[in-house]
Parts: structure tokens; C-alpha cells; sequence
């Protein structure tokens, strides 16, 4: 498979409708495991407010830590509220939270893994060597930059031991391989005072395979096409079926 192409699980999960609000809650920051320049929003578990302290650089994880499965979830961080060290990934509950000045925390350490927005740089254990963090994403020439908009994806695959991002409604490609075996949770490291950064977990799926229906709907749904998926309520198919094909079942 190609570097860039879409994994088929990654793909069925686009497919599917939004986790509910409670099962997404349940995958939302963690009020209790973060820098105390931070705080989850009372009225929105989904997005975190960073309080305007000078060098500083704050993080904040997930209330569930990973091992299995794959899962993903959509960001909405502006562009203008990112600063000099706008950083997304994952890490253990052994990564630390907070550090004194502006830096790219997250991936500085052996014990977390992070996109650096502004630089296009994936970053791991980087204070243990002197080259620079590989490019990402990999496409991109020496010198070209890439311009993360405000809404993005981010994708944990414990299966496979992967951690990708869509932007764009473009697949970037692995950013990060070798994960598995550990607890991961998504993390975010901040320096921009009153900024507010939105994660919500868009749905997930265990590693076993998938059922042969579940296999046969997507393949029917990629035939009718995402932009014509309302014409299965018209086709001459019992109701079950055609509930079963819009997820309605």
C-alpha cells in the first residue's frame, strides 16, 4: 500500500456517523491530568482554555489512555491561536505537563509523540539527538511549508502501532510507527494565552474483523457515492435494509 493511501479501516470509519455526545465525552480531556494553566470548559468537555501565562508551555490528555483499536478524532485549533509551539500527538501518563518557557514539549521526551504545527515536524525524543525531527507531512520539499488549517484529524491506530493526520479531506500519512505495546493518550502542548483548542472523538473500531455485512455496506455505499447516499431510501429494498445501509438499524 502506498504512503499516502487512505487504510481501509481509517476509511470505514470516515464512513461512519459521529460518535453520540456521550461516548464522545467519555473520550474528551481530561480535567484532572493537566497543566494547571489550563482548564476544560464546565459547559463544553470538548475544548480546553489556556489561561494568558508568560513562558509557559501547558499540556493536557485524554481521560482514556490506548491499547488497542483504532480511533480518531477531529481538532479545531485556529491558526491564530497556535504561537510558537503549537504541538498535537500522544504519550504516556509519564510525559510531563508543564515546563517553564515556550517549547515544543510534547515529542521532546522518549515518552510522548507530537506534530509540531508550525514547523511541520514530527517530534520524538528530540533532546536525545542533535539532527533535526523528520519532516511531516512527508511529502513536503526541504523548503516548503504547510499550512495546518484551523480544522484537522488526528488518527491512533494501537493495531497497527500508528499515529496519522487528515487535513483537508487529504490523508498526510504515517507520522509516527512502533507504538504498540503501550498506553497512549492524545495530548496537546500550548503556549497561546486564551486560546481554546476543540478535540472530539469523531468514532473507533476494535481490531477484530469486520462482520461480512458491515463489509458488503460499505462497499454498496461506496458504489452509490457520499454525495447521493440519500437516494437509498428511494431503491426498491425493504426498509431493514435500506435503515441498515444509512446506518439507521
Amino acid at each position: 500500500m502506498s504512503e499516502f493511501q487512505i487504510p481501509a479501516r481509517l476509511e470505514y470509519i470516515l464512513d461512519m456517523p459521529m460518535a453520540s455526545y456521550e461516548l464522545a465525552s467519555l473520550h474528551a480531556w481530561n480535567p484532572d491530568d493537566r497543566s494547571l494553566n489550563i482548564f476544560v470548559k464546565e459547559t463544553d468537555p470538548f475544548t480546553l482554555h489556556r489561561h494568558p501565562v508568560a513562558q509557559s508551555t501547558d499540556c493536557i490528555r485524554t481521560k482514556i489512555g490506548y491499547t488497542k483499536g483504532i480511533h480518531l478524532w477531529e481538532l479545531n485549533w485556529n491558526s491564530r491561536q497556535r504561537g510558537t509551539h503549537a504541538i498535537i500527538g500522544v504519550a504516556t501518563d509519564k510525559s510531563p505537563l508543564h515546563c517553564v518557557g515556550y517549547q515544543s514539549l510534547i515529542g521532546s521526551n522518549p515518552e510522548s509523540w507530537g506534530w509540531d504545527l508550525g514547523r511541520n515536524r514530527a517530534c520524538h525524543n528530540t533532546k536525545a539527538t542533535n539532527h533535526p525531527p523528520p519532516i511531516y507531512p512527508k511529502m513536503l520539499k526541504q523548503d516548503e511549508v504547510f499550512v495546518v488549517p484551523d480544522k484537522f484529524m488526528m488518527c491512533l491506530d494501537m493495531d497497527e502501532g500508528t499515529l496519522s493526520f487528515l487535513a483537508d479531506g487529504q490523508y498526510l500519512g504515517v507520522a509516527f510507527r512502533g507504538l504498540k505495546g503501550r498506553k497512549l493518550h492524545p495530548i496537546v502542548s500550548a503556549v497561546w494565552g486564551h486560546c481554546e483548542i476543540t478535540m472530539r472523538y469523531v468514532n473507533g473500531m476494535d481490531p477484530n474483523p469486520l462482520p461480512l455485512t458491515d463489509l458488503c455496506r460499505r462497499t454498496i455505499r461506496q458504489s452509490v457515492g457520499k454525495s447521493r447516499l440519500n437516494e437509498i431510501k428511494k431503491l426498491n429494498l425493504p426498509n431493514s435494509i435500506k435503515n441498515f445501509l444509512l446506518f439507521k438499524s
